[in-house]
């Protein structure tokens, strides 16, 4: 391994240099990043999935970028141009941008006005000139004249062209500068002409300016977008006199002589035509890379909270797929997730008249109580699309009415329709409409989110901001990332879990789980984690990174139902009949007595086994189902509607966190449109951005801050004082 990159991931992340070489050591291995963060522990020092991560991605850079600086030196030196100097600065390079300032005068170029010059033999009269002469230029330039160059200003014009590329090609001018836009540069927009923006979505940037040292990243995804939707042009401006004078100073070594005018004229050139343009794009370049960063990291953290949401185990939970013209679908759903029976109502469809008829409201009561009671539901799960506000009023009315004793909730039905429509929903309802297929999949997130939420595209999943302006790649492999985590934070019950839930186990992909899948199928559930050695293609290595993760709630080993690994069951075992603990005490006081009582130092040195593998042992005796699902609040549960005009300045309300962005955070309180909660309203303190406050799922107190009727907008506070 390479030592100076061991020593500049250290000074970067604060992390011991053993417990770097050892996370490379182990990914090198063949290992997960939730099998070397949950069982070697030891090893690590107790590091989590993102600090793993993020030791992986600085090595993976840092190896690219050494790449890139070798290739870079073999390429120079093959010209035999490569000084010792020139080395060491490349070798001394940060930034991949460092090392292609330093490449740029030797890369092989296209067709440019330096180049021509050049194949006009007027190089060395650029150089003449670059010696600070007292001679007289033109006479100089009389002797380049030839059938390719007539007059001594068009060899002048050619010397001058070489000059400009050479200063553009000038590392150390291109990073002053660079840094000096970064610093002192300003965003410009401008409304184009003849653009298009009815709904003047833009307007904000139709006459905007922000410094780019202070510019948000929102901000920039949002200009980004209005220019490619040819809305607004976009520039970013500096004093070029700053950035003359710099150049002055740098190139011309006596203002006295005769070629200080032309090489004057040269820097203006090159200035205007080749450093500011290419400046400009670098600079946009890094602030867009910024911005998909921080819009990453936003969704991602969005994502983690909604897929850990506490599931509502043990309900028989009725899922609504609302909608006008076509009906409401409807999907009962047993503790268990089966779907029990499904049905269509129509509240809202209107009569050639324009009027709902009582009729067909008495119907659709009729049906819903029908089933409710039939099944005995205890829990209605409401889609947030279209007709949902309307249907809750419904809902809500029926079981005032009534006086039956059911809740109801609004679930964030993003990405169920990418589901209802995908190969895994034909698969799993072969026979249900694309609408039916959501009705389920809605009263399932309810029941268990991440279990349900694992079938759809990640992206498709709405709790992110300008998702659809960053880069695929890069976006995919952060989710997918905090997907996988979420899975294997909580574990997967093996004789329950989806295809798709299984894929995103350690050490599993989509062939194992469609293997697994198959063996319970055919042979029935599994009884031992011992029984998954027999899946088809699944290797001692898949076993080791994935069994963990894979639990047996009601299998012939009590610790199967635990995090506990396979590798420390005989530590386990001896720890259990050392106490006289059996599994069938695992959870119950009696065994938290016994935990408690123990010498965990002693018993470390007796048994020779490390603090971490201890302390996990332990704690799987005393709740051997954790789920780190548990410690975050349950939905809020709603049995009656809230409408705007019910809203006065001031009155408190409950609602839930349904996606926080850079500039605030969207707030679900019953009504048709979720409220904004801006930033500068979470706290009375200064907090740098939403997310380290809130949380999507998170049950929040908030005040009335402004109601827009006619806009059907709510602006809310969670500072009591709202003058």
């Amino acid at each position: 391994m390479n030592e100076n990159i061991i020593l500049e991931i250290k000074n970067a992340l604060s992390i011991g240099e053993k417990q770097i070489v050892s996370v490379l050591g182990l990914l090198d291995e063949g290992n997960t990043i939730p099998f070397i963060a949950r069982y070697r522990k030891e090893a690590t020092g107790g590091l989590d999935e993102e600090q793993i991560m993020e030791i992986f991605k600085q090595w993976e850079y840092a190896n690219n970028l050494l790449d890139r600086k070798e290739a870079v030196m073999r390429l120079i030196d093959e010209k035999g141009m490569l000084t010792d100097e020139l080395k060491a600065e490349i070798l001394k390079a940060k930034k991949l941008v460092e090392v292609e300032d330093l490449y740029r005068p030797f890369k092989e170029k296209k067709k440019t006005k330096a180049t021509e010059a050049v194949a006009k033999g007027l190089e060395p009269l650029a150089n003449w000139l670059l010696m600070f002469p007292y001679e007289d230029v033109k006479e100089e330039a009389r002797k380049y004249l030839s059938d390719l160059v007539l007059t001594e200003d068009e060899a002048i014009e050619g010397a001058k062209y070489i000059i400009a590329e050479m200063i553009s090609d000038d590392a150390n001018y291109r990073k002053s500068l660079r840094q000096e836009m970064v610093n002192h540069g300003v965003v410009v927009t401008s409304l184009k002409k003849n653009a298009v923006d009815e709904r003047k979505v833009y307007e904000m940037y139709y006459e905007y300016s922000e410094a780019v040292s202070k510019i948000r990243p929102h901000r920039i995804l949002a200009i980004n977008r209005a220019e490619k939707e040819k809305v607004i042009s976009v520039k970013i401006d500096l004093d070029k006199e700053r950035m003359t004078s710099f150049l002055d100073r740098k190139v011309i070594k006596r203002e006295n002589s005769t070629a200080a005018p032309y090489l004057k004229e040269a820097i203006d050139d090159s200035l205007k035509r080749l450093i500011y343009p290419s400046l400009e794009r670098e600079v946009r370049s890094e602030l867009n890379d910024k911005a998909e960063e921080q819009a990453i990291e936003i969704f991602s953290v969005n994502l983690q909270k909604l897929l850990l949401q506490p599931p509502l185990k043990g309900k028989v939970i009725l899922g609504i797929d609302p909608a006008f013209r076509t009906g409401c679908k409807l999907s009962v759903v047993n503790e268990q997730g089966t779907v029990l029976e499904k049905g269509v109502i129509y509240p809202h469809e209107k009569t050639l008249g324009g009027s709902i008829s009582d009729r067909q409201i008495q119907e659709s009561q009729r049906d819903l109580l029908l089933l409710i009671k039939k099944h005995k539901v205890e829990l209605i799960a409401i889609g947030n699309g279209t007709a949902s506000r309307e249907t809750e009023s419904f809902v809500a009315t029926l079981l005032k009415t009534t006086g039956l004793k059911v809740q109801y909730v609004i679930v964030n039905e993003a990405g169920a329709s990418v589901y209802s429509a995908s190969e895994l929903a034909r698969e799993e309802f072969p026979d249900f409409s694309v609408e039916e297929r959501s009705a389920a999949s809605i009263a399932r997130r309810l029941q268990d989110p991440l279990s349900e939420l694992v079938k759809i595209d990640p992206k498709s999943i709405g709790v992110g901001q300008y998702q659809h302006d960053v880069t695929p790649k890069k976006l995919n492999e952060s989710l997918n990332f905090v997907v996988t985590q979420a899975v294997n934070q909580v574990g997967v019950n093996i004789n329950t879990a989806s295809k798709a839930l299984l894929m995103y186990v350690s050490g599993l992909n989509k062939s194992s789980a469609e293997n697994i899948v198959k063996y319970r199928d055919k042979l029935g559930k599994f009884s031992s984690r011992k029984d998954i050695m027999g899946v088809p293609k699944l290797g001692a290595k898949t076993f080791e990174q994935a069994a963990g993760f894979l639990r047996i709630p009601e299998g012939d080993e009590a610790l199967d139902m635990t995090a506990v690994h396979p590798e420390s069951y005989k530590i386990a075992k001896t720890i259990m009949k050392k106490y006289n603990i059996t599994g069938q005490m695992f959870g119950k006081d009696i065994v938290k007595d016994a935990v408690e009582s123990i010498d965990r130092i002693k018993l470390r040195e007796e048994l020779k086994v490390d603090k971490y593998t201890l302390d996990d042992i332990l704690d799987a005796f005393v709740a051997p189902l954790r789920d780190p699902r548990d410690q975050f609040a349950q939905p809020l549960l709603r049995s009656d509607i809230l409408k705007l005009e019910d809203l006065s300045i001031g009155m408190e309300l409950e609602g839930t966190v349904r996606n926080v962005v850079d500039f605030g955070a969207f707030i679900d309180v019953g009504l048709k449109e979720d409220g904004l909660l801006h930033i500068s309203k979470i706290a009375k303190h200064y907090i740098k951005h939403p997310k380290d406050v809130l949380n999507v799922g998170d049950i929040v107190k908030v005040y009335v801050l402004n109601i827009d009727l006619n806009r059907g907008k709510v602006g809310l506070t969670m500072l009591k004082d709202t003058k």
